[in-house]
């Protein structure tokens, strides 16, 4: 439901509403959520092990460990949510200062670059998972396996390899669809 919103001039305006989102927008947007609630929780994590150690002189077992492992976690999950948007800071000159249909096929072929350097990742991370997981590798105090903060970088970089995959899709077929904010060209 859209509140009617009161102009300078005195009229009453309705906000226009935002499109109906389909089942493939709705993921994109659990993804973020996802590398959102990661950032959260190596945050929390810092905040109480500084915080026990400075006020209470104690170290929680295996925070400096567990706090690695969420980063790179963090780092997979992020990958995966600035895939698709293409929000992240970028710096070309050579796309700035091209057509839009020039800028959509360089989108395309670097998208495809992209899709292939995070498949290859991908691939060596799924055997990083499956070799850590029969060394049977484990953390120094608590003895925790490690092999499912692996596995949850894997989920990670999977979404990232599905989510560019999407966005070409997109790009290739659908370039109407894509939700990327306006840049100004170059002068």
């Amino acid at each position: 439901m859209t509140i009617p919103e009161v102009t300078a001039a005195g009229a009453l305006s309705v906000p226009p509403e935002m499109p109906r989102q389909n089942i493939m927008d709705r993921f994109i947007d659990s993804i973020e959520w996802i590398a959102a609630f990661f950032v959260g929780i190596v945050a929390l994590n810092t905040f109480i092990a500084v915080v026990m150690r400075k006020f209470f002189a104690v170290t929680i077992p295996d925070y400096y460990n567990v706090g690695q492992f969420m980063l790179g976690i963090l780092i997979f999950w992020g990958i995966a949510a600035t895939s698709y948007r293409g929000s992240h800071i970028t710096v070309d000159l050579v796309w700035a200062n091209a057509t839009p249909k020039h800028q959509r096929w360089i989108d395309v072929f670097a998208t495809l670059v992209l899709l292939f350097v995070v498949s290859v990742q991908t691939y060596t991370l799924f055997d990083k998972v499956v070799d850590t997981y029969h060394s049977n590798i484990v953390t120094m105090d608590l003895q925790l396996p490690i092999w499912p903060f692996f596995l949850v970088s894997w989920i990670g970089d999977v979404s990232a390899v599905l989510l560019i995959g999407f966005r070409t899709y997109r790009l290739i077929f659908h370039p109407e669809q894509m939700h990327e904010p306006k840049l100004k060209i170059a002068e």
